[in-house]
């Protein structure tokens, strides 16, 4: 079985050198992620990547997901603030703050709690009308643009966005057989992004949310392949039951013969660094004698530092789960140390 790699598309990998040099480290799927890229964007940045390779390109859906929009460098709202929510598009300076897309207003309640970003902000709804909110901060914290976002109780949104609509017509126009559906809640979520898709495309669900984890045993064999976004997944799950809720998913999925794919932090220090943790190469052998059948790139090759790097060490932790998995002695005569199967 081959393992595959999976990039996603940013700022410091849409050059075509790094393409190119991606391609020749036998990446195996390039990633357009639609939460980070304008519907404006979405056909030259798919015309650009087969300028330069011929990998296949993967449409990922925003999907039903929450997020806040743009906002200053280094906002911070402190606990006991006002903010005041909005569907209108605004450059926040902590005062106001966007978020979309606007139906989340139709389920926004007084006592309502809004979680955004990673680092534990909360706000809670103090008034709400349509596309309109006045929340206070319970728990204050940095806020980044353009940052996933949860509501308590969980509001109701549509499986595909507007903008997911519109981009995989993009993508069925310019000939695309890949598309990923995020934020999977249902077996219907899959059979709606099929509707839209071409004929015999290959859909991916991405399991990274409650609903997602309760209804796998129906979402997994409705899809063709499943991704396990640990991120977002996080955002609804304590972290500390990512580990579990990973190796079910990944049983599940060898159980249905799905491929299964896990995304979220497998080198998240190379963003910034040139070599990955000892955590993070345990995380990937790990996740391949789990059973997973291909790994993840997202922040790493979208906005790191240096994409190619990143491959090139994802492409060398494969290649010594490949040697271990085939060896049965510990081979002390080498300077290459082949561990126990």
């Amino acid at each position: 079985m081959k393992i595959k790699i999976l990039c996603t598309l940013g700022p410091a990998s849409l050059k075509g050198e790094v393409i190119e040099r991606l391609d020749e480290l036998g990446v195996d799927l390039f990633r357009i992620n639609l939460s980070h890229t304008p519907l404006e964007a979405v056909e030259d940045t798919i015309d650009y990547a087969r300028r330069h390779s011929s990998v296949p390109v993967c449409l990922d859906t925003e999907g039903a997901q929450v997020r806040c929009g743009q906002v200053e460098p280094d906002v911070v709202l402190e606990a006991g603030a006002d903010v005041t929510l909005t569907a209108e598009t605004v450059f926040s300076d902590g005062s106001a703050l966007t978020l979309w897309p606007r139906s989340v207003f139709a389920g926004l309640r007084v006592g309502s709690v809004v979680g955004i970003d990673f680092d534990g902000v909360q706000l809670r709804i103090s008034e709400a009308t349509d596309g309109h909110a006045t929340a206070t901060v319970l728990k204050g914290g940095r806020v980044r643009s353009n940052k996933g976002s949860t509501v308590e109780p969980p509001v109701e949104l549509p499986a595909l966005t507007e903008k997911d609509v519109a981009a995989v017509q993009i993508g069925a126009a310019r000939g695309l057989t890949d598309y990923a559906l995020s934020f999977a809640s249902c077996s219907e979520d899959i059979a709606q992004l099929r509707a839209l898709a071409p004929a015999g495309a290959h859909v991916i669900a991405k399991i990274e949310s409650r609903p997602g984890i309760r209804k796998m045993d129906a979402i997994i064999p409705a899809a063709d392949a499943v991704l396990i976004d640990r991120g977002d997944l996080s955002k609804d799950v304590p972290v500390e039951h990512i580990p579990y809720c990973q190796k079910a998913i990944v049983r599940r999925a060898n159980r249905w013969h799905r491929p299964v794919y896990v995304a979220t932090n497998l080198l998240e220090s190379m963003v910034t660094n040139k070599t990955p943790t000892v955590a993070e190469a345990s995380d990937i052998a790990n996740s391949l004698l789990d059973g997973v059948h291909g790994l993840v790139l997202a922040a790493e090759t979208a906005i790191g530092i240096d994409p190619a790097a990143t491959v090139e060490l994802l492409r060398r932790a494969i290649e010594a789960f490949e040697g271990a998995n085939g060896s049965h002695v510990l081979d002390q005569g080498h300077p290459q140390l082949h561990l126990v199967a």
